[in-house]
């Protein structure tokens, strides 16, 4: 099929993962699963572990928390589909480890631009896996808006370019486009 780009979103434990794993077993044959996630604390750690269970044999891993656009297209190879799991990590990575908001943002919008660009050099399939994080309270810190703010943005970009979009609640996939 080639070129389709898929965005995914949905909240915790929406079941947003096990649906992407689902699109790209029944559309890929060679897939490159991109995770975001970095063991930084044994909770994390035990996550990734489950996450890695999870996943089809056969399927090559890429683990790139930083710099995602240039990882994918140095790995990608021959893969006819790519998931990235999951934007949302890739933000709280950069939110992170930036000295303010506005570079956070910069960088992720910097990002986005590459994943986009890549997506469209390559001849695969992309599905790519966010949180969504704009439904609940306002967060009572500057961080916490700074990222949600930040992350809404750039699902509404990854929308606007995606060829079909997915909210999951409770293990059920809407069609949004």
């Amino acid at each position: 099929m080639g070129k389709r780009l898929t965005l995914v979103l949905g909240g915790a434990r929406s079941g947003k993962s096990a649906h992407a794993r689902r699109l790209a077993g029944e559309r890929g044959s060679s897939i490159l699963f991109v995770a975001t996630a970095e063991p930084c604390d044994e909770e994390m750690a035990e996550r990734i572990a489950r996450h890695r269970a999870e996943r089809p044999e056969g399927w090559r891993t890429l683990e790139a928390p930083a710099d995602v656009a240039l990882a994918i297209e140095r790995e990608a190879g021959t893969s006819d589909l790519v998931l990235l799991d999951c934007i949302s990590v890739l933000a709280g990575n950069i939110y992170s480890r930036e000295e303010s908001f506005e570079a956070a943002e910069r960088r992720l919008e910097r990002e986005l631009d590459l994943l986009l660009e890549v997506h469209e050099r390559s001849a695969a399939e992309w599905i790519i896996v966010s949180n969504e994080v704009g439904m609940g309270v306002v967060p009572a810190y500057p961080l916490g808006r700074a990222f949600r703010d930040g992350l809404g943005r750039a699902h509404q970009r990854l929308a606007s370019r995606a060829d079909e979009a997915y909210l999951i609640v409770a293990g059920l996939a809407m069609r949004l486009k």
